[in-house]
């Protein structure tokens, strides 16, 4: 319990809810140039900088950073229970002995799955494409592990990681979760904020039936590239940030835990 409970997990939690707010405040647009490829299937521009250029030329300079305000209250607030979480159970499971890659890939999941419960609930408008953002906690979970991985592997070689370091596995690690799991984020997108017309055998939005049938359309319309449509902004997007975010998380719980221990030096 006292690990649950304590100053370690809060410094986690405040430092990844700060480093994501950081890191998706800066690179928010491509997300919005990510978002538009999925879903605007009659715009004609293919690529992140000229969609961007066609957004500000068309609906002013800011148009890029619409919707920033919900997305990075939400992102505040959930990723401080993911942080907050993750670390938690890791330390319960863990208990002082090594991590394994197996266990970040459970702790992740269910520390992801904990967070989009937490979220969603109650907000009966989101639930569209509620399927989709619950296989979708795979994406954190694989980051993590991969992250947690080459974090470990790493520092077997040297004291302590450089900030290149971190931005360079946190990097690595959210490309191949992105590119896992891209298929699910498209069909999420379709549901949310895209024409799309449901399997007539089941209307309820977000359904397995539903997403395997979108999956399947969508392959028919586009061919199987149709589901990675938009995934060079969002792998841009979403690499940069999650790399910024770990850069500012662990330089941030570096310095917290310092001045910590250097109060706590100073009262002995």
């Amino acid at each position: 319990m006292a690990a649950v409970l304590s100053y370690e997990s809060l410094v986690h939690a405040v430092a990844g809810a700060v480093g994501s707010m950081t890191a998706m405040t800066v690179f928010f647009p491509l997300d919005t140039a990510r978002l538009r490829l999925q879903v605007d299937e009659k715009r004609k521009s293919k690529t992140t900088h000229t969609v961007l250029m066609e957004i500000i030329k068309e609906e002013g300079l800011l148009a890029p950073y619409r919707g920033w305000f919900p997305v990075i209250s939400s992102l505040c607030c959930s990723n401080f229970v993911y942080f907050y979480t993750f670390n938690s159970l890791k330390a319960v499971w863990v208990k002082g002995q090594h991590s394994t890659t197996g266990k970040d890939l459970v702790v992740g999941f269910v520390a992801d799955a904990f967070h989009q419960i937490m979220r969603d609930e109650g907000v009966l408008a989101l639930w569209n494409g509620t399927l989709p953002s619950l296989l979708l906690v795979f994406n954190p979970a694989i980051q993590f592990m991969f992250y947690e991985g080459l974090k470990r592997q790493l520092l077997k070689k040297q004291t302590q990681l450089s900030s290149l370091n971190v931005f360079v596995i946190g990097a690595i690690a959210k490309a191949i979760a992105t590119t896992v799991t891209y298929p699910m984020q498209t069909v999420q997108s379709i549901l949310r904020f895209g024409g799309h017309r449901l399997n007539p055998e089941n209307r309820t939005l977000g359904s397995l039936r539903n997403v395997l049938y979108l999956l399947h359309q969508r392959v028919r319309r586009f061919g199987v590239m149709g589901l990675y449509k938009g995934l060079e902004a969002k792998l841009l997007q979403t690499v940069l940030t999650a790399a910024l975010m770990f850069l500012v998380y662990e330089k941030l719980t570096a310095a917290t835990f310092m001045v910590m221990r250097l109060k706590n030096g100073h009262r002995r």
